[in-house]
């Protein structure tokens, strides 16, 4: 087989997930591997994509590399299938695959989105592999790279692959506006950080509608007109003092006129399956803020011009950015019904201090990075300090009292006698705690 690698990863030949390829090439010598980075060396000029396009033309199997980065692929990925499509390219019938590493933090939304795109652009998806960072050092690691690369070459010669999904369209309907405008309260702000471009009156709209019915004053930020230096490099200079290595002073531009606002509403236009490569950039220079929940506690909300309810995966993220960073997602609004919902909720929401508890989402991808920067505390200081302070190293290991007491209540329920002895019991003692609050609330209400 002749397999075209796209190196997604901005760490070019310092990719971490590049070494399974890499690897896969050296175990399987029968065959060749081509490489293409797009994460870190190319331009995205004419050139640059007419080579890239032949590589991927040329080649059996198109094999996607990279690390997950807030949720779905780096920006620099995003950009590519953007450009691909721009230039109208189709790979009817190719074979079109993945392998990522990342702390398995919200891999299975990064592979989604890749085969959504892949299969836009005609192409045979089939299942990729979602590494561990440190899996290649192990031998089962190693194992799992040649099982799936054997699996890999079994699907190309039996002609196995997902079903293609049904047709999407993101466009949406042309927004209706209706707002009226509002008398502001005072005394809390709200920042609508949006991805506006040229032409797109759709969603200016929707963002003309939102600041006059808002029920607090609305700061708009444009980051399709702040001068990014470029994409996230993965290259941990802000882990130690939050501190970008870019010159372009984001990371002040976040501080002072986004995360000092009471809630936060995003508004972009759907574009290849997300929220476009512009805004996918800010996202993922926000890196320490993906691991420090600095806006804990504030509503967010969404106004999206485009389908999303066709887009299954991006609300999925979409709700997950929200319960990761512990801030109630007042809404996502796509027309003016959806907006008058997302408005009301976020006034009561702001009125009130109104969060709720984390779903699984939150917490399984919190669970992740606790783990995660424990480990790593010694080079992400600043993350370690924040999750020390903020009580997130919330160890099961560390619950000893409880842990005593189930292996007391082990060893009774395993005896027999015992067992026969306590009869409903048991049942009693696990609800007592709970009708010891019923009747303190029955007691304050009297």
């Amino acid at each position: 087989m002749k397999i075209c690698v796209i190196n997604g990863s901005p760490r070019g030949q310092y990719s971490v997930t590049l070494h399974t390829s890499l690897y896969l090439e050296k175990r399987f010598s029968q065959h060749s591997f081509e490489y293409v980075d797009v994460g870190r060396r190319i331009r995205h000029t004419d050139e640059e994509m007419q080579k890239a396009e032949q590589a991927m033309h040329a080649a059996d199997v198109v094999l996607f590399s990279y690390p997950v980065y807030t949720f779905i692929a780096p920006s620099q990925l995003h950009f590519f299938f953007r450009r691909l499509k721009e230039r109208g390219c189709n790979f009817e019938g190719k074979f079109a695959t993945q392998i990522s590493t990342s702390k398995h933090f919200y891999d299975v939304t990064a592979h989604r989105y890749v085969e959504e795109n892949c299969q836009d652009l005609g192409m045979k998806v089939i299942h990729g592999l979602s590494a561990d960072m440190e899996d290649l050092t192990t031998e089962k690691g190693q194992r799992d790279a040649e099982h799936f690369m054997e699996y890999l070459q079994a699907c190309v010669e039996q002609d196995i692959y997902e079903p293609r999904m049904k047709q999407k369209t993101s466009s949406g309907k042309n927004y209706v506006s209706d707002a009226i405008t509002n008398e502001k309260k005072q005394g809390k702000e709200i920042v609508l950080v949006a991805d506006l471009h040229e032409g797109d009156e759709n969603l200016r709209m929707m963002m003309d509608d939102f600041v006059k019915a808002a029920a607090y004053p609305v700061k708009v930020v444009n980051i399709a007109e702040y001068p990014f230096q470029g994409g996230c490099l993965g290259c941990f200079n802000c882990a130690g003092d939050g501190v970008c290595i870019y010159k372009d002073r984001f990371d002040s531009f976040l501080r002072e006129s986004i995360q000092n606002a009471d809630a936060t509403v995003y508004a972009f236009t759907i574009c290849d399956h997300s929220m476009g490569p512009q805004f996918k950039m800010y996202d993922d220079r926000q890196f320490c803020n993906g691991h420090r929940t600095v806006t804990e506690g504030k509503p967010v909300g969404y106004l999206i011009n485009g389908d999303i309810e066709m887009e299954a995966n991006l609300k999925t993220i979409l709700e997950a950015r929200s319960e990761v960073g512990h801030n109630f997602l007042a809404g996502i609004a796509q027309d003016a019904a959806s907006m008058n919902m997302l408005l009301r909720r976020l006034d009561f929401a702001l009125e009130n201090n109104y969060v709720q508890p984390r779903n699984f989402y939150g917490v399984g991808g919190m669970k992740i990075f606790r783990d995660l920067i424990w480990v790593m505390r010694g080079l992400m200081k600043a993350d370690h300090l924040f999750y020390k302070k903020h009580g997130v190293y919330d160890f099961p290991q560390k619950q000893w009292g409880k842990m005593l007491a189930m292996n007391l209540l082990g060893s009774l329920v395993r005896n027999p006698k015992i067992k026969a002895k306590m009869g409903n019991k048991m049942n009693e003692g696990m609800v007592a705690p709970y009708r010891k609050v019923l009747k303190k609330t029955e007691c304050k209400k009297n």
